[in-house]
C-alpha cells in the first residue's frame, strides 16, 4: 500500500506539515474554529460596550439635567415618589 503513494506523501516534511496542520485546525485548545468563534464573540462584545457607553452617557446627562435646578429636581420628586409641601394635597387618579 505505501509503494502506491507518491513519493511526496512520503517525506518528512510533508507529514511534518499536513500533521501541523491536522492538529491546529481540530486537536488543539487554541485551534482556528475555536479562534474564529472567539474573534466573533470579541466583535459582538465591543458592540455591546459601545452600547453601554453611549447609555452610560446618556444617563449621566439625565443626571446632570435633574439635580442641575432645584425645579427639576422637585418635578421628578413629585411624579415619581408622590411627594407633596405640607399645605398640598394628591389626587391619584388610577385608570382601568
Amino acid at each position: 500500500m505505501l509503494k502506491r503513494l507518491p513519493p511526496f506523501f512520503k517525506n518528512f516534511y510533508f507529514l511534518a506539515t499536513a500533521f501541523f496542520l491536522v492538529w491546529m485546525v481540530f486537536l488543539d485548545q487554541n485551534d482556528f474554529i475555536s479562534r474564529f468563534r472567539l474573534t466573533g464573540k470579541l466583535r459582538s462584545l465591543e458592540r455591546e460596550k459601545v452600547y453601554y457607553e453611549d447609555k452610560i452617557k446618556q444617563v449621566k446627562q439625565d443626571h446632570d439635567d435633574l439635580f442641575g435646578d432645584k425645579e427639576s429636581l422637585e418635578k421628578f420628586a413629585r411624579e415619581k415618589y408622590l411627594m407633596k409641601k405640607p399645605s398640598e394635597e394628591i389626587f391619584v387618579l388610577v385608570q382601568d
